[in-house]
């Protein structure tokens, strides 16, 4: 159900962002850095775009090209994975390469972030989108709080990192620092939205309900995350910069 919520919000927000940024039908060049198992990768290249994915973690490459050898072969010609770090585009990539930079779930894992988010907005080219999916750092109470963990939910209120589901130490970022971030390397915020504002607690192997049930959820976790004050205490921010 989580990660359900995640890519379906993510998926409909993204394809917002780009319907009101570039002509219909336009072939897209697009990173994906950080991409993970390809979700979002592989829907942009059925779409019809070019994406280049860019992955350090060797499973999650293997799952994704695996993913990718069952697409039929105009999707698969789309698509080229590379390994390498989020933080070496520069290795990889010229300036002004793509369209659209993807870097979703990645931030919390980069001690520094700024240089990193610096390296993405060079590789868009000028009137590009930048899309990011990060922890916020001002509603890291939120979890331990709806969940009665009242004692993690007072030490959350003055902090910036926290254990994730894979017990891992990691970073939540704050939305005012981002844009901040976002203006210094022109590409400043251009929208923004929460995810998953009901649905973060969760446990990971929940099922999925009937489809008419998972619409209303969908439904409900969409107009929150859109809506004020309710965005602002959702579990992830989706923020969006376009380049100068």
């Amino acid at each position: 159900m989580r990660n359900t919520v995640r890519q379906e919000l993510v998926a409909r927000q993204l394809d917002e962002q780009i319907a009101a940024r570039f002509p219909v039908g336009r072939r897209l060049r697009v990173l994906d850095v950080g991409m993970g198992q390809g979700t979002q990768a592989l829907r942009l290249a059925r779409a019809g775009h070019s994406v280049t994915g860019l992955e350090s973690d060797g499973e999650m490459l293997r799952t994704a090209r695996e993913s990718l050898a069952g697409e039929p072969e105009g999707i698969r010609e789309r698509v080229r994975l590379i390994e390498g770090d989020g933080r070496d585009t520069g290795v990889h990539f010229l300036p002004g390469s793509f369209d659209v930079v993807l870097c979703h779930g990645v931030l919390m894992y980069v001690p520094e972030p700024d240089p990193m988010l610096a390296g993405l907005a060079r590789m868009l080219a000028p009137g590009g989108l930048l899309s990011l999916l990060v922890r916020n750092a001002d509603a890291l109470a939120m979890r331990p709080g709806t969940a009665g963990d009242f004692a993690g939910a007072l030490a959350a209120f003055d902090m910036d990192t926290y254990t994730n589901r894979l017990g891992l130490a990691v970073r939540a970022d704050r939305l005012d620092a981002l844009t901040a971030t976002l203006a210094g390397i022109a590409a400043p915020l251009h929208a923004w939205y929460g995810v998953r504002v009901f649905t973060d607690n969760v446990s990971n192997d929940v099922e999925l309900p009937d489809a008419q049930e998972l619409a209303r959820v969908l439904a409900a976790e969409d107009r929150a995350g859109r809506t004020d004050p309710y965005r602002r205490v959702a579990a992830l921010l989706h923020l969006c910069g376009v380049r100068g």
